[in-house]
């Protein structure tokens, strides 16, 4: 399967026959193999596979991979005073554990390496792609991704895909599971594009209507980057506002999501907001889950079909329910990203008593 082994799948049943369980842990081992093939392939296959090793580590234990866990006034700082990263520098105090950093220079470094020297120019994977263009001719060197660059774009690369996307499904199915009737009807959209527990395809998918309206309502209520910053590049006036060249503009993407005066019961969760009536009539510039303009999210479709072939392959096979653990209301908590207060604790069951997908 594209995301679960077969031996992994063969303890389902046993595991998740009508059990509580912690939604994110879950999804988040699932994301932590999908996003490692997107940006380096095999080179990290082994890692993932051997439990303590130094990758695992580093990605699964909570806090370690990333500091905003533990450091989100780090994070506060460095985007409202971009101005004082030179002084967080000298005092070498980073965005990332220094553990991370190195492990991912030296890995991404010999993995260069060995590519330049086995002329691995036809592979493609994220890392390929920004070795290309550093040795592409027809690129200005002024343009080209530095190796300090490279290596930076192959950390946020990980982090976003495996920390964000494992907390927009853990979401998902949270509201899955608050809303019966909603996973009732996604279920019966799932059975009828891919019947007898079919596998997902990539033309199937994009034709779903109806899990492309569940996962758009559920980024506006839950848009893992409650803002977005943008460096002004030119002083300009907009609405009689002086904006300065070297300005941070934030946009407060979270707010915009639920501003009652853009959205209708803007905290209700209604997938029929994006049906293909109402989603042309939306505005493009208050519904921005992945950003816009041409530095929008760079794995903005990447992701979403990650997400579309998970929600696929888990409501084939079982169906989510509250149980006493879970929090009804959800309480969120901001930090680098939207989380929840608690743990996504819910109870799953299996459909019909089997599991397909390996």
């Amino acid at each position: 399967s594209w995301y679960f082994t077969s031996s992994f799948l063969s303890v389902y049943k046993y595991l998740f026959y009508k059990i509580v369980f912690n939604v994110y842990l879950f999804l988040r081992e699932r994301d932590r193999a999908q996003v490692g093939k997107g940006q380096r392939k095999r080179e990290t296959q082994n890692l993932k596979q051997v439990p303590g090793s130094e990758l695992s580590q580093i990605i699964i234990v909570p806090g370690k991979f990333c500091i905003f866990t533990g450091f989100p006034l780090l994070f506060f700082f460095t985007v409202i005073f971009p101005f004082l990263t030179p002084v967080f520098e000298i005092l070498n105090i980073w965005m990332f554990p220094k553990r991370v950093t190195e492990f991912f220079t030296k890995s991404v470094t010999r993995m260069k390496e060995s590519r330049l020297k086995d002329k691995q120019k036809h592979r493609v994977d994220l890392l390929q792609l920004m070795i290309n263009s550093q040795n592409s001719e027809e690129i200005d060197t002024h343009k080209a991704l530095s190796d300090l660059e490279l290596v930076a774009q192959s950390i946020i690369f990980i982090f976003a895909g495996y920390e964000a996307t494992s907390t927009s499904l853990s979401f998902l199915v949270y509201e899955l599971a608050t809303h019966p009737d909603v996973q009732q009807k996604l279920q019966e959209e799932i059975d009828v594009t891919f019947p007898n527990k079919a596998p997902p395809t990539y033309d199937a998918l994009v034709q779903m209507e109806y899990l492309d309206m569940v996962l758009n309502e559920t980024l506006r209520l839950y848009p893992i980057g409650g803002r977005l910053e943008r460096v002004c590049k030119k002083d300009v006036e907009i609405s009689g506002v002086f904006i300065p060249k070297g300005t941070v503009v934030m946009v407060p993407t979270y707010t915009l999501h639920r501003d009652p005066s853009l959205w209708p019961e803007p905290n209700e969760f209604h997938p029929e907001r994006f049906n293909k009536k109402n989603k042309d009539s939306i505005n493009p510039y208050i519904y921005l889950p992945f950003g816009t303009g041409p530095r929008n999210c760079i794995g903005m479709r990447f992701a979403v079909m990650n997400m579309k072939f998970a929600i696929v392959r888990l409501l084939q096979n079982f169906s989510f329910k509250p149980c006493k653990e879970t929090q009804i209301p959800l309480k969120l908590t901001a930090q680098a990203l939207i989380q929840p207060e608690k743990p996504i604790v819910l109870k799953v069951e299996l459909r019909d008593g089997s599991v397909n997908g390996a």
